[in-house]
């Protein structure tokens, strides 16, 4: 005969999954089902409660009390997780029927609900939400977090459409459009019957070939004074910034931002025409907009008016976490506005400084060259040059030092500190000619003492931000071409980047520091995103990967590692995640008006966020040992 579920503790039960996700947004029904199927069971310390050899679980288990140590082939030093309270396991092996690869063990006096084996598939049937959470354990808690987070930022921004946004949902009415052979009188005479700042010449398929807008018209027609009967192909901009009409408002934003230019052109799957999304319509979404903020930064004469760009920005970056904007995106929108402002500066002191017949290239490293800029950052640039035949490179490179000092300065008193380290373009160490940098590479990679790993983890993630890129890019063949058959070299720096663990502990949750004082403090960027960093730049060298951006390293190194899908998304995740608390950090710092760091102390994050960055971490783990296995260390 069936017994009768207890009404108070079905209730109890009930009551303390929902304080843990993902039974907090899971169906009234399926957590009545749970509270009545679940068996509270005791473990004393020490004992086992599940182990591979043992077959298919016979429960599902949900931590209620105590903590359970998870291990990988009986190592505890090598694989090592504690899960706490609301945390469940084994879900990979329930969800497939499988034994477990794991021990799984009480740390202390434990207390588990269980669900027996056979009800678990009717849990799945019965609750989309924890069908999902199962299948995407960790995008799930994402996914929550970030929401969590929209709430905590809706509050300090103003109240807009948000920038998620699909483009298609963007555009209210059908493009106007004109065919390349059309002459520009009659372009004109077509803006202005329909009252429109923009038209896009498109072939016979309808598809894009050219954009002419009203900035065009003075510069290209008026002031050169050019025959109106002439085609509009002469004089229109070829090549138009295209966007599929499934990217979302902020992918348009950022590539406005990013390309210099005030129009993209929406297409479909087939590159057909579906309509045009300007700045005016990304920043009527914000009353804060990317083209006030880039025209101001086009146009700033002198720092003071910078300033007030930088004020914008903020106020920007607040918006977007208020409307659930990922990390990635962020960290890409501040660095390419920053770009934006350091070509200015760079700009307004070439009015001061005569290095005209001097080929140059002021190069980003570090978090600007990897496009990973958060909201507290400090400069990393250098500057790589040609000495021309007649010049003496001595005279040559004092200019470019004398012109580099103003720069620097210049960006120290907008907002970016000096570099502690003196990684600047005004250290003549870092004011080199290109053959001066490939041969300080090439004796980095030929000999990898400390100092050269610890150069080669600052320099090697280089971007060329103004002036001839085409330097960078050659500095960057050279780089590969000897780092991708130095085997050597590339195992000592997985070394390094193996020599920072994540900072798990066994008792407890996490290994904290002392700072300030005091202690319980974790530095996201030293024990955090540099273990994802270190490990992609490794493999990017590996492979001749040429993006420097860390996600896009991670991703594009899976392709050669034969690596799952699955798990490659879950590290990108978990690499986005601490970005996005580093993010968060910062800018509530920022707004008590102290200066962001990356300093937190677990313990204060909510539950949710708290049970997150261990997950994270535990990637970054898994990701340490994929290097550790390639490179048999």
């Amino acid at each position: 005969m069936q017994s009768v579920p207890n009404p108070t503790l079905v209730e109890a039960t009930v009551s303390f999954l929902t304080q843990h996700s993902p039974f907090d947004a899971m169906e009234a029904a399926a957590l009545q089902f749970l509270g009545e199927s679940l068996q509270l069971a005791y473990y004393p310390q020490d004992s086992f409660l599940l182990t591979p050899d043992a077959g298919p679980p016979p429960f599902f288990f949900i931590v209620q009390r105590g903590k359970v140590l998870s291990r990988e082939d009986g190592d505890i030093a090598s694989h090592n997780l504690t899960l706490s309270a609301g945390e469940c396991f084994p879900i990979g092996a329930s969800s497939g029927n499988r034994a477990t690869v794991c021990h799984y063990s009480a740390l202390e006096d434990t207390f588990c609900y269980r669900l027996p084996a056979h009800l678990f598939p009717q849990l799945l049937a019965l609750s989309p939400v924890f069908n999902r959470f199962c299948a995407s354990y960790l995008s799930t808690l994402l996914g929550q977090s970030r929401r969590d987070m929209q709430l905590q930022f809706s509050q300090r921004a103003l109240e807009q459409q948000s920038l998620s946004t699909p483009l298609r949902d963007l555009l209210k009415r059908a493009p106007v459009t004109a065919s390349p052979q059309h002459s520009i009188e009659q372009v004109l005479a077509i803006m202005g019957e329909h009252n429109v700042g923009s038209v896009v010449m498109v072939d016979d398929h309808g598809k894009p070939q050219g954009i002419f807008t009203q900035s065009d018209l003075l510069k290209r027609v008026v002031l050169p004074k050019i025959d109106m009967q002439l085609p509009i192909s002469q004089v229109m901009s070829t090549r138009p910034h295209t966007i599929s009409r499934h990217a979302s408002a902020y992918d348009a934003a950022l590539a406005l931002a990013t390309h210099g230019v005030r129009h993209a052109l929406v297409v479909d799957e087939n590159q057909m025409l579906q309509g045009v999304v300007s700045e005016r319509d990304l920043f009527a979404m914000q009353r804060i907009g990317l083209r006030q903020i880039r025209y101001a930064v086009e146009t700033a004469a002198d720092m003071d008016a910078l300033h007030q760009v930088g004020r914008d920005l903020r106020q920007l970056t607040t918006n977007m976490l208020a409307q659930g904007v990922g990390a990635e995106q962020i960290t890409q929108f501040v660095s390419a506005l920053n770009d934006s402002i350091t070509a200015r500066i760079i700009e307004l002191n070439l009015q001061q400084h005569d290095l005209y017949g001097i080929d140059w290239v002021w190069l980003a490293f570090g978090s600007e060259g990897r496009e990973e800029q958060t909201f507290s950052t400090d400069q990393d640039n250098g500057l790589l040059y040609l000495c021309p035949e007649a010049y003496d490179k001595d005279q040559v490179q004092l200019r470019l030092l004398d012109f580099a000092a103003d720069v620097n300065a210049d960006l120290d008193r907008y907002g970016f500190p000096l570099c502690k380290g003196n990684i600047m373009a005004s250290n003549p160490a870092l004011c080199l000619t290109l053959e001066e940098w490939q041969e300080r590479f090439r004796r980095w990679i030929a000999s990898p003492d400390p100092k050269a790993l610890l150069n080669a983890a600052i320099f090697f993630d280089l971007r060329p931000l103004y002036g001839k890129r085409h330097l960078a890019n050659q500095l960057q063949k050279q780089l590969f071409a000897c780092s991708r058959p130095n085997s050597l070299f590339q195992r000592m720096l997985a070394g390094n980047a193996l020599s920072v663990a994540p900072p798990l502990g066994l008792l407890r949750d996490f290994i904290t520091e002392d700072h300030h004082g005091e202690g319980g403090w974790l530095d996201l960027k030293t024990s955090g995103s540099r273990l994802f960093v270190d490990a992609a730049r490794v493999l990017a060298l590996c492979y001749g990967i040429a993006s420097s951006n860390t996600a896009q390293r991670l991703e594009q190194a899976a392709a050669h590692m034969d690596t799952p899908r699955e798990e490659v998304r879950a590290i990108i995740e978990a690499f986005q995640f601490i970005q996005m608390l580093r993010l968060r950090h910062q800018h509530l710092e920022q707004e008590l008006g102290r200066q962001g760091d990356n300093l937190i102390q677990p313990e204060k994050l909510n539950p949710l966020d708290r049970r997150i960055l261990k997950e994270a971490l535990r990637q970054a783990r898994r990701l340490q040992q994929r290097l550790k296995l390639k490179y048999q260390l």
